[in-house]
């Protein structure tokens, strides 16, 4: 029967290398990568827009579009040139900074609790209710058209009627947001009547108020105020502190920065530029000082084709209108699908000065012009999250392509996958996502870049709690193990004391364990050229991990530690390249963890000449108690087993005693040594258990057994111990010979009892003696 091989077995001939390919979202299949300029890569990555804190979405993003970048260069050879926005201004931004700004000004402004504090918060409230909440039912299912007790009591009870909540959730699905929203600002009014009723006007009470019920109060006082806030460095603080965030967070998940970054506010002179030009080739007109691109004349041009990326997401209403904006004005726009190129600003909004009046930037064009302006008329790859394919990239290409007058703006479109949480979508605009902050505090950021690793980049991500404690935990594991066994060997192997034998060690196994290496490499690569398979790659370097522990466990003292060490280096800088670790090439290890400084120490440069000696003396101890073995040398040997077992554990340090009676040296987390005492203590005690129940089972047993004795023979037939009248005669030895009636018992009677009788006097024979050895303890 033949065994079938891995597709990084042994191969038979030399295949030709593979080319790399990636999957463009322009063709929808896997394309080879060539750029346009030789070696050189120009590469722009859409960042993120920052007016909030940065959550998985942005780290499943970027991390995953950090880990291509460093295939592409790192592995691949290419000089890329990564360029990547900032967008400061937008809608949200807006939004966001003038409701906060409008919310910090009410609330200094605000100097105690009173009724007219708590009647602005309750009308704020009620409105949200009957505009957010209550938001696509029938009118005559509206709840709150009575007074202020039906107002005051019919939330609570609304949201019992499962049917009622189950219905808004097919209309909106930002339904439980509201409902959230709602639901806070109707404890704070609870908790605020009752302090009024008991006299409290404290400012304490005040500003709880107003805190818990931020998001019902925004929009009112935006409605109501919106007009007095143009001060543009209201909008410029908000988006600078969330910028610093989201670096501060792409650090700690060693996302590498880009070699250039662009942010609109500092492009809006380009962007007037561009967008005249867009209108001067005809593609774009002015409407009450905006400027729209005019998508039906592009689509119509030779050449040219509208929504290349998404064409059946063209009429999609719903997308159109989250691609303009929450402030995107309705002005008679030629075209439902026709975008915004420059916005005529409103009252309360920031603005430049343009040929068209005072306005602001539309948030495609922003893109089109910053990666213009650095990379030039084309770019080989454009990136992002699949979530702005229709309509950002979509716009970006018409419009691009429309100022260039070219056919062909972007060579290469990768879009990530979006990522799901327990199965279900994350969204920052639903309030149900997961901070990058929040998510570190439970995993590391190699733990985090692993879980995307382990997915095709392209894909939807399913990240779960099993994910993340099973599959991502196991394979860490596996590379920690192994690393600290190498670097055990190797430390050991190059130690002054060890004394070559003058064998050259590469024979068969060695022999063999290279080319099913080289094969592995050969596969590794392959795997990364089909459109970065990662999850591939990953498996092979699992798999060439296993086959080296085969070969270290079966050749013990005669293994090659020069194979096993290039080995291991290579497995190594392959982790460091999907960027899990920092390190020197020759590193054996993830190098610098993850999640440590730039100015971590060398704990195992420091500690292990120290460790070695001390396991040295420890080696030699237990050598000479293992060869005298009397009653003292014992306890020594006791204390070097505590040495290993407790005193080193929390330490981080592992000592695994080896045949030829030298422990190896690891510097392995104190976590994972106490949690694997722990556990072979737990199995070593639940065994000793069970040998001791067995020893119990066995002892009840023969208990029995020797209860069955406790009559001695010559009374066995005689009453009590049968019935009376059972039998009438016996002999002198107590066997039965007549039964009751005083008939003579049968020959085959008498033959049974005698066989009782016998059986019964070896039991009280047993009987006997064990209360002898009873009576002696």
């Amino acid at each position: 029967m033949s065994v079938q091989q891995p597709p990084w077995s042994i191969p038979t001939n030399q295949a030709e290398e593979p080319a790399l390919k990636v999957f463009n979202s322009l063709t929808k299949t896997k394309t080879e990568f060539v750029p346009r300029n030789g070696r050189h890569v120009k590469w722009y990555n859409c960042g993120p827009t920052v007016y909030d804190a940065s959550h998985m979405g942005h780290a499943r993003n970027y991390v995953t579009q950090d880990i291509l970048r460093r295939i592409v260069s790192d592995y691949f050879g290419y000089d890329v040139h990564f360029v990547m926005n900032i967008t400061d201004i937008d809608d949200k931004i807006i939004l966001r900074a003038r409701q906060t700004f409008l919310l910090e000004r009410f609330r200094k402004e605000t100097t105690k609790l009173d009724s007219l504090l708590f009647q602005e918060v309750y009308n704020a409230w009620a409105a949200y209710v009957l505009d957010k909440v209550a938001k696509g039912l029938a009118e005559n299912d509206k709840p709150y058209q009575g007074g202020e007790d039906e107002f005051w009591d019919g939330l609570p009870t609304l949201l019992a009627q499962s049917g009622w909540k189950q219905e808004c959730l097919k209309r909106d699905e930002k339904f439980d947001m509201h409902v959230s929203a709602a639901d806070r600002a109707f404890a704070a009014l609870s908790k605020a009547k009752t302090r009024l009723d008991a006299g409290d006007s404290s400012l304490e009470g005040a500003h709880e108020l107003i805190d818990e019920s931020r998001d019902v109060l925004a929009p009112v006082l935006d409605g109501k105020h919106k007009t007095t806030v143009s001060d543009h460095s209201i909008f410029r603080s908000l988006s600078s502190y969330w910028e610093g965030r989201f670096f501060d967070d792409m650090k700690r998940l060693r996302v590498r920065d880009p070699d250039t970054l662009t942010r609109v506010t500092e492009y809006v002179p380009e962007i007037v530029e561009f967008v005249e030009g867009i209108i001067k080739n005809g593609y774009a007109y002015e409407l009450e000082g905006s400027v729209y691109f005019n998508t039906n004349v592009f689509d119509a041009a030779p050449n040219h084709d509208y929504a290349r990326l998404e064409p059946w997401s063209k009429g999609n209403k719903e997308l159109l209108e989250e691609g303009e904006g929450a402030l995107g004005a309705k002005l008679g726009q030629r075209s439902p699908a026709d975008f915004a190129l420059w916005k005529a600003s409103k009252p309360g909004e920031p603005s430049w000065p343009s040929p068209w009046g005072p306005g602001r930037p539309g948030w495609h064009i922003e893109c089109s012009v910053m990666a213009s302006a650095v990379l030039g008329d084309n770019m080989d790859i454009h990136s992002g999250g699949i979530d702005l394919a229709f309509p950002h990239h979509d716009n970006e290409l018409a419009q691009s392509e429309a100022y260039h007058n070219c056919d062909r703006w972007v060579n290469y479109f990768l879009h990530t996958g979006h990522l799901h949480i327990e199965g279900l979508k994350m969204s920052k605009s639903l309030k149900n996502f997961i901070t990058i902050d929040e998510i570190l505090q439970r995993f590391t950021a190699r733990q985090l870049r692993l879980a995307f690793l382990s997915q095709l980049w392209n894909a939807k991500v399913d990240f779960s709690e099993s994910l993340m404690l099973g599959e991502v935990k196991t394979v860490e594991a596996t590379f920690n193990n192994f690393f600290a066994t190498v670097k055990a060997l190797v430390s050991r192997y190059r130690s002054p004391s060890h004394q070559a034998d003058g064998l050259h060690r590469y024979n068969a196994e060695e022999r063999e364990l290279t080319a099913r290496f080289h094969a592995a490499q050969a596969a590794f690569r392959a795997a990364l050229c089909d459109s970065f398979n990662t999850p591939e790659a990953l498996i092979i370097l699992r798999d060439v991990v296993s086959r080296t522990n085969v070969y270290i466990n079966a050749q013990g003292s005669s293994l090659n530690i020069g194979l096993v060490e290039y080995i291991t280096k290579w497995v190594a800088n392959m982790l460091r390249m999907f960027g899990l670790g920092e390190g020197q090439v020759e590193e054996i290890g993830w190098g610098q963890d993850a999640d440590e400084g730039a100015g971590g120490v060398n704990r195992e440069g420091m500690l292990m000449p120290y460790l070695q000696t001390m396991s040295s003396f420890r080696d030699s101890v237990r050598k000479i108690a293992i060869a005298k073995g009397d009653t003292a040398l014992k306890e020594i040997l006791a204390l070097c087993d505590s040495l290993r077992d407790n005193d080193l554990v929390p330490l981080g340090v592992a000592l695994d005693d080896q045949p030829d009676g030298k422990a190896l040296v690891k510097l392995v987390p104190p976590s994972e040594l106490i949690k694997a005492r722990d556990e072979k203590k737990a199995k070593a005690e639940a065994l000793a258990a069970k040998k001791a129940a067995q020893v119990e089972v066995e002892r009840q047993k023969r208990i029995a057994k020797l209860e069955k004795g406790r009559v001695p023979s010559e009374e066995m037939f005689k009453p009590p111990n049968v019935a009376e009248g059972t039998y009438s005669a016996w002999n002198e030895q107590g066997i039965p010979i007549a039964d009751g009636e005083g008939k003579e018992l049968s020959k085959n009677q008498a033959k049974t009892v005698l066989k009782s009788w016998t059986n019964q006097k070896k039991l009280h024979e047993e009987f006997l003696a064990w209360q002898r050895e009873q009576g002696q303890q």
